[in-house]
């Protein structure tokens, strides 16, 4: 019993640095601003009236903002579709290679190692100059599209760039999920005449089922809060047509209006909905994972 709990207030003292940098820079600005989404503060003044729920009534008249939920809604059901099947599918083809595993691991990782508005901007000299180049001297016309300022094909730009940033990650975690996976089991599978789609989808994919959970738990809540691609790629548009919530939100605090507690609601808003995906997401895949 004396060894258990000396044991807790060792595990306690680990995890404190990370619990307090949580407390203060996560928790604590939450709920200061769910206080300032009851306000009419501007983010500048030093004064500012609680207006109660009045912030909260006016977003449920707020088409822009419907409309950048709709459009988030559309990008995390799709870059989550995408990002998942590549990175898993990219992980499965490396570690069936005997050598450059390192080659290529490093390879499709390397996009990580910088920041997403750089590789952003980076993806607009592409888009607007090396892809014209291609279509006119390679002779492909097909990629000869608008592909920034045409809403179809922005919002295929989009999830193209968002896809080069997030599937090394996820490979990784797929990876070292694969590589604990016993051979013998699929050795065995092969014994019994299961071919290669049968021995991953029997013994493999129930395996790695808890890698699967966190890299969907992981795309959905960085999905949610997708800004800087779109920021550095579309800003948003042409119009409003690729804003995201996000963009919505740092648009209604820092540009136009500058309406703080205005935008502190909508972010209150966001993090309910995300919180309420997110559990319902983790009780599914939890009883999917029991199941197997």
């Amino acid at each position: 019993m004396f060894s258990k709990q000396k044991e807790n207030r060792i595990l306690l003292v680990y995890v404190l640095p990370a619990l307090i940098v949580y407390l203060l820079f996560k928790l604590y600005p939450a709920i200061l601003g769910f206080y300032y989404s009851l306000t009419d503060w501007n983010g500048i003044d030093q004064s500012y009236e609680m207006i109660g729920w009045a912030n909260f009534k006016e977003i449920f008249e707020d088409v822009y903002f419907w409309e950048s939920i709709q459009f988030t809604f559309k990008y995390v059901v799709v870059i989550l579709v995408v990002s998942n099947v590549l990175a898993l599918l990219l992980a499965v083809l490396i570690e069936s290679r005997l050598k450059a595993r390192g080659l290529f691991r490093t390879l499709f990782y390397m996009p990580n190692m910088i920041s997403m508005i750089i590789g952003g901007y980076m993806w607009v000299f592409i888009f607007t100059r090396v892809i014209y180049y291609l279509a006119d001297n390679w002779g492909l016309a097909f990629l000869d599209q608008s592909w920034i300022g045409d809403p179809r094909y922005s919002f295929v730009a989009i999830i193209i760039v968002s896809s080069w940033g997030t599937v090394g990650y996820l490979m990784l975690i797929y990876m070292a999920a694969l590589q604990g996976v016993p051979l013998q089991l699929k050795e065995a599978a092969v014994l019994d005449g299961a071919n290669s789609w049968n021995v991953f989808r029997n013994v493999t994919f129930p395996m790695i089922q808890h890698a699967f959970t966190i890299c969907i738990f992981w795309s959905l809540s960085s999905a949610f809060q997708v800004f800087d691609v779109i920021y550095a790629l579309t800003g948003g548009g042409p119009g409003r047509a690729t804003q995201s919530v996000a963009l919505n939100i740092y648009e209604e605090a820092f540009k136009g209006n500058i309406r703080y507690g205005y935008a502190t609601a909508k972010s209150t808003i966001l993090f309910v909905i995300v919180f309420l995906l997110t559990l319902a997401q983790l009780k599914m895949m939890k009883r999917k994972e029991q199941e197997l």
